[in-house]
């Protein structure tokens, strides 16, 4: 229990992937109004005790949340219009001309008008006293966001690599940060709503005994606000050009293994730092979410190195990580963070010795656990209940999928492992086989509970560049059908959370 307590908060307890882009609104894109106080609503009248969330910051080209040109800014995109207008800053017919009513999000539509909707409540918004303190207090981040976004306006949303040579070092751009105060405001008001909006609806959740965690990609892109202020943290060359960019190995999957392209950290320069880069990082992590979950943490233990002038990934190599040396620092600067580790892949010793080393609770994705005998993923195999148990995620097959194309030894071994249910279905029988592990930690995604393909629920097809991150739900989710079969499965599981008021919630 104290194991449990220290990475939680809480033992035994269930919860639901949603993500903030694919709640209800009419307005083409999830966000922090009316929507996602419904989902807490939801969250809490079945049982459940947390909401994970993909990653809160800016996309760009390809829409990925995992690819952000700002790792520590909030999505515009997020901030709820008619919260705007119920302040005077927007007007019945500014947001009637945004409304978009499309099955999934449309992130071209978006680019055009958003922004133009945004600057027209900027333009009637009156700084006060909360707004300056704002400003004050993520100013050290937030003024290097505005300028590089002040500046991606100036050359027309081009990387930063185009830019004149006085705009692409950090240093010089400063010096020029005079001539865009007034842009650079428009941006601070953008991050000023965000965060108030989504403080309200986090503070609102808490009253619900709701936790939210969140999602840390473990890398940054190349244009990035990230790379362009702190090019020293990353392996580049004297023209900042990546000599090495992330991937993982060719297996039986692919012949060429994944080009992810992402620039790689220079790990002895971050130890120089005394890792300030990534304290500040999760730092601002936890400003947002109660616990945070780190996408790809082998990649803490050993990265795989891919030359940047290769086309894939043959001739990569594995070089060593200081993800020791890191969460030690993290644990002295802050610890209370509660983090689990996305440790599925291709995972090694030394990987497996950072986990033991952290304590961090790890992931069991269930649709691994059927491919033999004895797997890691099978409940019955697992040797701790320090870990979190995944019925699928945002990466993988919709379960209804999933179990239509089981055959040959892994059906049996499903068959063999998974108990059989009356009158339930296959859906349903891999969650409640999930929700009955020793795990601490249950989590399954909204569509599985709705019971979505492929077709309709798929949210990312990896190493697929294009169509992902799009799905949305429908207004008319939250059935009472719905609510019943999924408190009905928290309670017989013994994951309800409903009841239970001595819990201290985490603030």
């Amino acid at each position: 229990m104290k194991e449990n307590l220290k990475n939680f908060g809480f033992s035994h307890k269930c919860g639901i992937i949603m993500p903030v882009s694919s709640l209800p609104s009419p307005y083409g894109i999830g966000g922090f109004g009316k929507g996602a106080f419904d989902f807490v609503n939801f969250l809490a009248a079945t049982g459940q005790k947390c909401w994970q969330v993909l990653p809160l910051n800016p996309t760009s080209y390809g829409d990925s949340p995992y690819q952000s040109p700002a790792t520590l800014a909030g999505n515009p995109y997020f901030i709820d219009l008619p919260l705007l207008k119920s302040r005077g800053l927007l007007t019945a017919e500014e947001l009637k001309a945004v409304r978009c009513d499309s099955r999934r999000v449309d992130y071209g539509f978006l680019f055009k008008t958003r922004y133009t909707v945004l600057r027209k409540a900027y333009s009637r918004f009156k700084p006060n006293g909360a707004y300056k303190a704002f400003c004050k207090c993520e100013r050290a981040w937030l003024e290097d966001y505005a300028l590089f976004m002040a500046l991606k306006c100036r050359y027309g949303y081009a990387p930063w690599t185009e830019w004149s040579e006085e705009h692409r070092d950090h240093r010089s751009a400063v010096a020029y940060s005079g001539e865009y105060e007034i842009e650079m405001d428009f941006w601070r008001f953008v991050q000023y709503e965000f965060h108030i909006q989504w403080q309200n609806v986090r503070r609102y959740a808490h009253s619900k005994g709701i936790v939210i965690i969140g999602d840390m990609p473990i890398y940054v892109a190349y244009d990035s606000m990230d790379l362009w202020r702190t090019p020293e943290q990353f392996q580049l060359d004297d023209k900042l050009k990546p000599t090495v960019v992330a991937g993982c190995p060719p297996d039986g999957f692919s012949p060429d293994g994944q080009r992810w392209g992402n620039p790689l950290y220079d790990w002895d320069a971050m130890e120089k730092y005394g890792f300030g880069w990534w304290i500040h990082r999760i730092k601002r992590c936890f400003a947002l979410y109660d616990i945070m979950r780190i996408d790809h943490f082998r990649g803490f233990a050993g990265y795989f190195a891919i030359p940047a002038e290769d086309e894939n990934a043959r001739r990569g190599q594995w070089r060593i990580a200081k993800g020791r040396e890191l969460f030690d620092e993290v644990a002295r600067v802050i610890p209370t963070a509660r983090i689990i580790a996305e440790d599925l892949g291709f995972i090694t010793e030394d990987v497996r010795e950072l986990l033991a080393h952290t304590g961090f609770p790890g992931m069991k994705d269930m649709q691994f656990a059927f491919f033999n005998d004895d797997s890691e993923f099978l409940p019955r195999t697992y040797t701790t209940d320090n870990c979190v148990v995944y019925a699928a995620s945002q990466d993988t097959d919709r379960l209804k999928s999933w179990y239509k194309g089981l055959g040959g030894e892994t059906l049996v071994r499903f068959n063999r492992e998974c108990p059989r249910v009356k009158g339930q279905s296959g859906v349903y029988r891999v969650i409640e086989f999930c929700m009955r592990s020793r795990a601490n930690l249950c989590m399954v995604p909204l569509q599985d509970y709705l019971e979505l393909d492929n077709e309709r629920g798929r949210m990312n097809i990896p190493a697929v560049a294009e169509g992902n991150w799009a799905w949305r739900v429908s207004s008319r989710y939250a059935t009472e059908a719905l609510k019943s079969k999924v408190l009905d499965m928290a309670v017989r599981t013994g994951r309800n959370t409903a009841d239970i008021t001595k819990n201290k919630q985490i603030n």
